[in-house]
C-alpha cells in the first residue's frame, strides 16, 4: 500500500499522483509510474539492445521517443548503422523515431511532447529540461530507461527539495543562463545531489518557458535529480504557440510548501556571468573576468538553442559583422526553429554577419565537430566546459548567455553587454511571440502490429553489452587508478567525434577508458583481470552515459570506492553489478594507492549490512566502507546487475 506524505511542494504533488509503491518521504525508496521516455542515439543503442534482451512487447508508456541528435556526423558506416538499428527497434516496439536533422532531443520534446504534470525519464542527463513545463523529468542510465519502457515504472530514492525563491525581474543583457550560473556559483556542482530543485516566487512570472527550460536543463550540473517550475499562464502561452494549448493545466506548490532549504535570488541584482574553465560552477561576473581575446563563439545546445535565444542573437548581429579573428558557429535547436528564422529574415541576418550555420543537433556541445584551435578561448552557450570536452584538450571554454556570446563575437573579446552594449550601438528589444506550425517531417511512427514482422538491423560495429555475473562470496580487485574530486563521466569514458561512433562497441571503447587522466589504465586493468577504482568527492558527475560503467565492467572492475558519488553514475554502477562503496574514514583514501590488492570476504552476507570491510590482501589492513544500499539495489548487486535480475524475475519490478 502506498503512503503519501506531501510537503506541499509541486515536486511531491506530481510524485504523489504517480506513486505506485513506497512512502513519499526523503530517503525512502519509491516506485513511480513513468508517462514518457526519451532516448538519444549516443546512449540509445545500448538502451534498445537492453530492451530487446528483455524481449519486451510494446512499450508500456504513454509516449516514448527515440531521437537522433548526437552522432549525426556520418564519416563512416557506424553512426548510420546505429540509427538504422534504433529505427528498427522503434518500429517493433511502438516508439516514435526522430530522424537526424530534426533537432536536439530536449528542445524537440519541449516543443512537441512535454505536458505539465507528467513524468519523463530520459537516457540523457539533461532530460530535466522538461521541468520548464512543470514536468518531473529525470535523467537516468539507459537500462533504467529500457525498464521504464518495458514496464512503465522507475524506482528512486525520494530526494529532499531545495526551494529557489525568485523575486524581481532580469535587466537587459541578463538572461536565464545567468540565473542558473548564479545558482551554480551558490550551490556548486554537487550541491543538488540527492535533491530536487524547485523554483517559486513572484519572479517566476517574468520568465518564459524557454527561459525556465534553460535553467532546469543546467540543473543537471548541480547534480540534482531534477528541477521544476510551476505551470502557469506562461506555460499556457508556450503550449498554444506550439499548437498544443489543450494540454495546459495549472500547477503550483502550496503557499505554505515546506522546502528543506531555500535560496533567495533577486533577479534584478544579477549581471552577465560566465563559467570559467573547467567547471560550470567556476562562475564570475563577465565584468570581473575582463575583455579577454576570443577565438571561437558557439551558440546552441539543448541549453540555449531556442527560438528566443537565436532571435536575440540575430538582433545583436543584424547589420554588424563577426570579428575577423572569431569563428562563430550556430546550431538551431530544431528544424521548426530554423524554418521560422528563414521565414522572418533572421537567418539572413546571421549569415550576413558571418555566422556559420551547422546542423540542428548537439554538435560541438558533445565534441562532435567544431573543436577550437589549440590553446583557444571558446565562448559557448552550452552546459558543460569540462577539460577536453570540446575536442581540444588545451582549449579554455567559458559558458555564457546568447547575448554575451553574440556581442563578444562582434567585439572579438569577452564583453559585458550591460556596460558595453550601448557603446556598440546595440539595444535589445523584447522578442515578439510567434505561432509555430507543427513539423512532423523528421518523425517516423509506423509501429508494427506484430514485432516479429520487423527484423532488428544490426551493423557489424554493434556489439552485445557486457553482462556481469552474480556476486561471489569472495570478491577481489587490484587498485588500478586513484583519481581526485569531481571526476566526470567524460574523464572516465571520453566522448568526442573520434569515439562517439563506437558507443555501440564496448570492447573497442574500453581501450580508451580514463584515457585523458591515465592512458595506461586500460592495459593495467586487463592485466589485473579484477580491479578497483578509487575516487574523490562527486565521482562520476556529468553525463548519464552508461558507458562510464560498462567499459569498467568489461575491463573487470569489481569495486569503485569514493568519497561520494554523483547520482546517475552510482545507479549505473549498481545496474552493472559493480559495487559503489564510500569511505567511512576519508583518510583511508590516501592509503588506497595503485597496486593495492583488495579482498571482500563473505561478500554476499556483508552486502546485507550498511557497512562492509575490505582487506589489503598483502598487509592485512582493513578498510571499513559504507554500503548504504536499498533493498532493490542489493538485489541488483547480488544478481550481478539489473538485467540479470530482470531475466531471473521477469514479472517483478527490478
Amino acid at each position: 500500500m502506498t503512503q503519501i506524505a506531501s510537503n506541499g511542494t509541486l515536486a511531491y504533488k506530481i510524485l504523489g499522483t504517480h506513486l505506485l509503491g513506497g512512502k513519499l518521504a526523503p530517503g525512502n525508496e519509491i516506485t513511480i509510474k513513468i508517462d514518457q521516455t526519451l532516448t538519444q542515439d549516443s546512449t540509445g543503442t545500448m538502451v534498445y539492445l537492453q530492451l530487446e534482451a528483455m524481449d519486451a512487447d510494446r512499450v508500456q508508456t504513454e509516449l516514448s521517443v527515440a531521437y537522433i541528435d548526437h552522432n549525426t556526423l556520418q564519416t563512416g558506416y557506424e553512426n548510420a548503422d546505429d540509427h538504422a538499428f534504433i529505427e528498427s527497434v522503434a518500429k517493433r516496439r511502438g516508439i516514435r523515431f526522430s530522424k537526424p536533422g530534426g533537432g536536439i532531443c530536449h528542445q524537440l520534446h519541449l516543443e512537441n511532447y512535454g505536458v505539465p504534470g507528467k513524468t519523463l525519464l530520459g537516457s540523457d542527463s539533461h532530460t530535466p529540461t522538461g521541468g520548464g513545463l512543470g514536468m518531473i523529468a529525470i535523467g537516468a542510465g539507459g537500462l533504467d530507461v529500457a525498464v521504464a519502457m518495458a514496464k512503465g515504472v522507475y524506482s528512486l530514492t525520494v530526494p529532499n527539495v531545495i526551494g529557489i525563491r525568485l523575486t524581481g525581474e532580469l535587466r537587459p543583457w541578463v538572461s536565464a543562463k545567468d540565473v542558473i550560473l548564479h545558482v551554480l556559483k551558490e550551490l556548486s556542482v554537487k550541491g543538488g545531489v540527492g535533491k530536487i530543485v524547485e523554483y517559486f516566487g513572484e519572479g517566476v512570472k517574468s520568465l518564459s518557458v524557454t527561459d525556465r527550460a534553460t535553467i532546469t536543463n543546467m540543473g543537471a550540473e548541480l547534480g540534482a535529480t531534477t528541477s521544476i517550475f510551476p505551470s502557469d499562464e506562461n506555460t499556457e502561452a508556450y503550449l498554444k504557440s506550439q499548437g498544443r494549448g489543450e494540454q495546459y493545466r495549472p500547477l503550483a506548490a502550496d503557499a505554505d510548501a515546506a522546502y528543506d532549504e531555500i535560496l533567495n535570488v533577486e533577479l534584478s541584482s544579477l549581471t552577465p556571468l560566465a563559467a570559467m574553465p573547467h567547471s560550470p560552477d567556476n562562475v564570475k561576473p563577465v565584468s570581473e573576468i575582463g575583455a579577454i581575446k576570443v577565438d571561437q563563439v558557439a551558440i546552441g545546445s539543448c541549453t540555449n538553442s531556442s527560438y528566443t535565444d537565436l532571435m536575440k542573437t540575430a538582433q545583436i548581429l543584424r547589420g554588424r559583422k563577426v570579428h575577423p579573428e572569431v569563428s562563430l558557429v550556430i546550431s538551431p535547436g530544431s528544424a521548426k526553429i530554423l524554418s521560422k528564422l528563414a521565414e522572418n529574415g533572421a537567418l539572413s541576418a546571421l549569415i550576413d554577419a558571418g555566422a556559420r550555420l551547422i546542423e540542428n543537433a548537439c554538435g560541438p556541445c558533445i565534441g562532435m565537430g567544431q573543436s577550437p584551435k589549440s590553446g583557444a578561448i571558446s565562448l559557448r552557450t552550452f552546459n558543460r566546459n569540462f577539460k577536453g570536452r570540446s575536442g581540444t584538450l588545451d582549449a579554455e571554454v567559458y559558458l555564457v548567455s546568447p547575448e554575451t556570446a553574440a556581442l563578444s563575437a562582434v567585439t572579438g573579446v569577452l564583453t559585458d553587454g550591460m556596460a558595453e552594449g550601448a557603446k556598440n550601438g546595440v539595444t535589445l528589444t523584447p522578442i515578439a511571440a510567434e505561432r509555430f506550425t507543427r513539423n512532423d517531417s523528421f518523425v517516423v511512427y509506423s509501429p508494427d502490429t506484430n514485432a516479429n514482422n520487423t527484423p532488428v538491423e544490426m551493423g557489424p560495429n554493434i556489439k552485445p553489452f557486457p553482462r556481469n555475473k552474480a556476486l561471489a562470496d569472495k570478491v577481489t580487485g587490484r587498485v588500478i587508478i586513484r583519481v581526485g574530486d569531481n571526476v566526470t563521466t567524460d574523464d572516465i569514458m571520453p566522448s568526442d567525434s573520434r569515439l562517439l561512433p563506437y558507443r555501440s562497441n564496448i570492447p573497442y571503447l574500453a581501450n580508451f577508458c580514463f584515457e585523458k587522466i591515465d592512458s595506461g589504465f586500460s592495459a593495467r586493468a586487463k592485466d589485473a583481470g579484477r580491479g578497483a577504482i578509487i575516487g574523490g568527492d562527486n565521482y562520476g558527475q556529468g553525463s548519464s552515459r552508461e558507458h562510464a560503467a560498462l567499459a569498467p565492467l568489461y575491463l573487470g572492475i569489481k569495486f569503485v570506492i569514493a568519497k561520494s558519488f554523483a547520482r546517475i553514475h552510482r545507479a549505473n554502477l549498481i545496474n552493472s553489478g559493480i559495487l559503489p562503496l564510500t569511505f567511512e574514514n576519508r583518510k583511508d583514501y590516501e592509503s588506497l594507492r595503485v597496486g593495492v590488492n583488495l579482498v571482500m570476504n563473505d561478500a554476499r552476507e556483508q552486502l546485507e549490512h550498511s557497512a562492509v570491510i575490505l582487506t589489503d590482501a598483502d598487509t592485512g589492513k582493513e578498510y571499513r566502507l559504507t554500503a548504504d544500499f536499498s533493498d532493490t539495489e542489493k538485489r541488483r548487486l547480488l544478481a550481478g546487475g539489473k538485467i540479470n535480475l530482470i531475466k531471473e524475475n521477469p514479472d517483478r519490478n527490478a
